[in-house]
C-alpha cells in the first residue's frame, strides 16, 4: 500500500519549508509568486491533499464558504454553483451550499443555524437573497465577508451584468424580424433581474415606436410552472402574440410546451426567447434563442473576488461581466396575419 504523502515531502521537493507550504496552502500573503507556483507544482505532482480539519486548526479558519440561495430555476443555481466551486477548488477551499426562505425570520433562524455549524470565512449571495436587507445586516454583525451576484444596490465585490441592455438587445432581434406584437413574462418581483429585464422590454418597445400593451406582460415566477400557467393567459388572448419574450429560460421552456399542445409551430406562428443561457435552451425542440448570462463564470468570479478579500481585506471588486445573443431555431419572421 502506498504511503500517504505528507507535507514534509511536498516541501523537500520544493526545496522549502514546512511552514512555507504551510503559508502557501493556507493562501496567506507575502510569499513570492515564484515560490507559490513551484509549491502548488510539488503539491499537484505528488497529489498531496492537506487535511481541511488540520489546516481549520492551525491557521483558525473553517476553509469553507457558503453559497446562500433561494431560486427556483435549478438550471441557474447550477450553474452557478458550478462556478463557486471552481473557484474554492483552485483555492483548496470547500463550498457549502445554505438554501433560505425569503421570509426574514425563516432566513435568518436558516442562516444563523448554518453559520453557528459550518462557520464559513465568507459567503456568495444569489439573488434574490443577495438584496435581503436583514441578512446583508446580519452578515455586518457577524463580521462574515461576503461577495455578490447581481445586486440591486451596489455591492463592493461580486459580480453582474447589465441586464436591462441586454433585453434591449433581444428585442432589438425580435422587431428586426417584423414583430410588433411583443409579450413579456416576467420574472419574480423579488429579483433584481425581473425588474431589469421589463424595464429593457420598455425599452425596447419604445426604442421600435411600439405602444406599451399591460395585457402583454403576465407575470412569472421563473419557474417552468409559471411559464406554463403565463403563456395559457397569452395563447388565449383575442390576439395573441407574434412573439413571447421570456425573463428566464426555464419560463421560455414552459411557453414552448403550451405552444405544442396548441399546434403552434415554433417560430412559423410565434417566436419564443429567454434568457440565461442555461443548459435547458438547448435541451428544447426548437432549441431556444436567449441571451447568454455568464452566470457559471459569475460564480467563479464572484467568488474569486471574495477569496482574495479573504487574504487582503482591502481587496475584492465588483466586476461587470458583458453578455451576448444566441441565436436559435425558436425565433424567426413574424408571421403575417
Amino acid at each position: 500500500m502506498a504511503l500517504k504523502v505528507r507535507i514534509e515531502d511536498v516541501a523537500t521537493a520544493a526545496g522549502v519549508s514546512i511552514k512555507t507550504v504551510s503559508r502557501v496552502l493556507n493562501c496567506e500573503p507575502n510569499v513570492r509568486e515564484e515560490t507559490r507556483t513551484r509549491v502548488l507544482a510539488s503539491v499537484d505532482k505528488l497529489k498531496y491533499t492537506p487535511s481541511t480539519s488540520a489546516r481549520s486548526l492551525a491557521g483558525n479558519k473553517s476553509y469553507l464558504v457558503a453559497l446562500l440561495y433561494n431560486n427556483p430555476s435549478a438550471n441557474y443555481l447550477m450553474e452557478v454553483m458550478t462556478g463557486v466551486l471552481a473557484a474554492c477548488e483552485a483555492e483548496r477551499y470547500n463550498m457549502v451550499l445554505c438554501p433560505l426562505e425569503i421570509d426574514e425570520i425563516k432566513l435568518l433562524a436558516s442562516f444563523d443555524t448554518m453559520v453557528s455549524r459550518s462557520k464559513p470565512d465568507g459567503v456568495v449571495l444569489t439573488p434574490p437573497i443577495t438584496d435581503s436587507q436583514a441578512l446583508l445586516m446580519r452578515l455586518s454583525e457577524l463580521e462574515i465577508p461576503y461577495a455578490s451576484i447581481s445586486p440591486k444596490q451596489q455591492a463592493r465585490k461580486g459580480a453582474d451584468m447589465n441586464e436591462t441592455r441586454a433585453a434591449v438587445d433581444m428585442m432589438d432581434h425580435l422587431v428586426s424580424l417584423g414583430h410588433r406584437r411583443i409579450a413579456h413574462i416576467a420574472g419574480h418581483p423579488a429579483h433584481g433581474a425581473s425588474g431589469w429585464r421589463l424595464d429593457g422590454y420598455r425599452q425596447g418597445l419604445e426604442k421600435a415606436g411600439l405602444r406599451f400593451n399591460p395585457e402583454l406582460v403576465v407575470p412569472g415566477e421563473f419557474s417552468f410552472a409559471s411559464g406554463v400557467l403565463a403563456a395559457e393567459t397569452l395563447f388565449s388572448l383575442p390576439e395573441p402574440p407574434t412573439a413571447i419574450f421570456a425573463a428566464n429560460d426555464d419560463m421560455a421552456a414552459g411557453v414552448i410546451r403550451v405552444a405544442l399542445e396548441r399546434n403552434l409551430r415554433i417560430p412559423e406562428d410565434v417566436s419564443i426567447c429567454g434568457f440565461d443561457d442555461t443548459p435547458l435552451s438547448q435541451q428544447t425542440f426548437p432549441a431556444l434563442t436567449t441571451v447568454h448570462q455568464p452566470s457559471r463564470d459569475m460564480g467563479q468570479l464572484a467568488t474569486q473576488e471574495l477569496l482574495a478579500s479573504l487574504r487582503k481585506p482591502e481587496s475584492g471588486r465588483m466586476l461587470h461581466i458583458p453578455y451576448s445573443l444566441k441565436m436559435r431555431q425558436s425565433t424567426g419572421i413574424a408571421p403575417k396575419r
